[in-house]
């Protein structure tokens, strides 16, 4: 009889929310999740937004020589995040001026969607923004998913509630103001594309969470927020073959411990933001 040749299993990790910001720490976090991800032997990666923590070339630049490794040889993925959008507004360049992209590697299709929006220039606008019509559009690129391959819908932002994490997002919530909100038609996403999508992976929240959303089409829908990975130190890495996950996705840790970072960290763009702005309304 004809031997079956299946295909051999591949890993995907995820990662999010490396807010590099040029300074010694935040590359020496990015440089040991890239170690960790060649030791682990991580055949594709995605990063889900906040790249860089002002928006700048500069910051860009140092994502670029960082995860060289990875891009050289196209096992990485990118989607912007809000943190990517002022300042230079470095990641408004990223989908090519579409909502909505689609990427295949071997056993793999990712619909990759821009949850920012143009209110995200303002660094102090931290929510997303998702309109029906990128939400047909991902739909219509779930449509042409090939069979065998893990189906991920990408987007920074997330789609479902989560607490609040500082006492800004409560001090928001509190005040009726959107910027710690899950996208107003995430839920609505995650309905539509029951049955049709393995994995939503985002970011935004720098705790990490999961939730697995069962359907009665028999494909479970899993969503896993990563986190800021190099707050963590860690990502999460899915075996999958043959379009399905083949275990529980596990956390691989890097070199450097975790260290959270706190409110602090936003002051000084923000007092830089400010000042732009004071500045350009003055002069």
């Amino acid at each position: 009889m004809p031997t079956l040749l299946c295909m051999p299993p591949r890993t995907l990790a995820h990662l999010s929310d490396l807010h590099l910001d040029l300074s010694p720490a935040s590359d020496a976090a990015a440089r040991a999740l890239v170690t960790a991800l060649q030791a682990n032997r991580a055949d594709h990666v995605v990063v889900t937004g906040d790249l860089t923590h002002q928006g700048s070339h500069e910051e860009y630049r140092r994502f670029l020589d960082i995860f060289s490794p990875l891009l050289d040889t196209g096992r990485l993925t990118l989607i912007p995040g809000n943190h990517d959008r002022p300042g230079e507004d470095v990641g408004g360049g990223w989908m090519d001026g579409l909502k909505v992209r689609t990427v295949e590697r071997p056993g793999l299709y990712l619909v990759c969607v821009d949850s920012t929006g143009e209110h995200n220039r303002n660094y102090f606008a931290s929510h997303g923004e998702l309109s029906l019509e990128t939400v047909e559009q991902v739909e219509a690129a779930l449509g042409r998913a090939p069979k065998d391959a893990l189906v991920a819908v990408l987007v920074h932002h997330h789609v479902l509630p989560l607490p609040e994490e500082s006492f800004p997002e409560r001090l928001a919530t509190r005040m009726g103001w959107p910027h710690a909100s899950e996208l107003s038609l995430g839920a609505e996403l995650v309905t539509r594309i029951q049955g049709q999508c393995d994995l939503v992976l985002h970011g935004h929240r720098h705790h990490p969470n999961e939730t697995v959303v069962d359907t009665a089409h028999g494909r479970p829908l899993r969503v896993f927020n990563a986190g800021s990975s190099t707050d963590l130190g860690r990502f999460r890495l899915l075996q999958h073959s043959e379009g399905r996950l083949l275990s529980e996705p596990v956390w691989c840790h890097s070199t450097q411990p975790e260290r959270p970072r706190t409110a602090s960290h936003n002051v000084r763009p923000a007092l830089q933001y400010l000042v732009t702005q004071l500045g350009m309304a003055l002069f």
